[in-house]
């Protein structure tokens, strides 16, 4: 297959139905821009000679990457918000593939690697628990805002409001607090928390038994704080970690490295820039404060906590984190406690 450098560009639009191709003849400059139905793109691309097909990073990119890939094209996945600087004019499907054509010839510019039918899949069923869990905390806030019109306060957090609420709902109903249709509607919403809470059960084991099945899954499961949820999400999220020269760039690419504001010869760090997948941010911070509530007595833990506020050192800890897990996927080493391990003087 010839390099990528001297291979055709064609820039893709994707859409549900009507693709839009931005094509630029290498020899006359003719520009070509085509409409295509979605029956009708494979059988396009199947005819074309093999190119570089660039395409947003959106919905069913990854599929379609997968399917020009087996086609014998070279594909290019560039992140949407990096694009958005090449498109001139109004925005058309049109000057959406004109800047997609653009984008793709820029060196500085890095595409976003191809996802595989499995990380995709375990990507998706992250993606329904955390629906789930926004549904069931939607409901058990609905329930205890209903309740506090009655006088009767539930405590915060499922496991706590499941342990107290038949209890008060009896207690309310003796004293004529609350009527019978009321109390039987509430123990209708439980049911429906209890069924969330179920689903959600079922989708944990079955990202239990995708992270048994994944070597890659279980190296990374054995650094501290990463715990079942946040090895498979990495896994499935990045993939290829030697697409990140340095496990700071992966940091960063997360979003825990600090935002840098430059003028004049001088530099400003700020807080952590937050950029990247937030989800994952999110995993590898709580797996943080895990590590740190279990570890009080550390004397690395100690010593930070002293010296700077509890969230600083929960991010930093984060950041670690990101950066052994890089280590791990990238090196293909198994994790070695005894060389990173902030714990190791622990006081008596």
């Amino acid at each position: 297959m010839q390099s990528t450098a001297n291979l055709p560009v064609i820039g893709l639009d994707l859409a549900k139905s009507v693709f839009q191709v931005h094509i630029v003849d290498a020899n006359s400059g003719e520009i070509q821009r085509r409409q295509i139905k979605r029956a009708r793109l494979a059988q396009f691309f199947a005819n074309c000679q093999p190119s570089l097909v660039a395409m947003e990073a959106c919905a069913s990119s990854h599929y379609w990457a997968r399917r020009l890939v087996s086609l014998g094209h070279e594909v290019k996945i560039l992140p949407a918000q990096h694009v958005k600087a090449f498109l001139l004019r109004d925005k058309t499907d049109a000057m959406d593939a004109q800047a997609i054509w653009v984008a793709a010839q820029q060196p500085h510019i890095k595409g976003v690697p191809v996802k595989t039918s499995r990380q995709q899949a375990c990507m998706a069923l992250h993606g329904m628990r955390r629906q789930l869990m926004k549904m069931r905390i939607m409901q058990t806030n609905a329930l205890r805002g209903i309740l506090a019109e009655f006088g009767i306060a539930l405590p915060v957090g499922h496991k706590q409001l499941l342990k107290v609420i038949q209890e008060d709902l009896a207690k309310a109903q003796e004293d004529d607090v609350l009527s019978a249709d009321l109390v039987a509607s509430v123990q209708e919403q439980l049911k429906r928390i209890n069924g969330l809470q179920d689903d959600i059960d079922l989708i944990s084991q079955r990202l239990r038994a995708m992270l048994q099945d994944d070597p890659k899954m279980q190296a990374v499961y054995q650094i501290p704080g990463v715990g079942e949820l946040t090895a498979t999400a990495l896994v499935a999220a990045v993939g290829d970690f030697t697409v990140f020269k340095s496990s700071r760039q992966f940091a960063s690419w997360v979003g825990l490295t600090p935002r840098q504001v430059g003028t004049g010869g001088k530099t400003q760090q700020l807080g952590i820039s937050k950029r990247g997948d937030s989800y994952l941010r999110t995993l590898l911070i709580a797996g943080a404060r895990a590590v740190i509530a279990k570890a009080a007595q550390s004397t690395w833990i100690q010593q930070l906590l002293q010296r700077r506020h509890c969230n600083v050192v929960v991010v930093a800890l984060a950041n670690k984190i990101a950066r052994t897990v890089w280590a791990v996927m990238a090196r293909g080493q198994a994790f070695n406690p005894t060389k990173w391990n902030p714990y190791e003087q622990v006081v008596a």
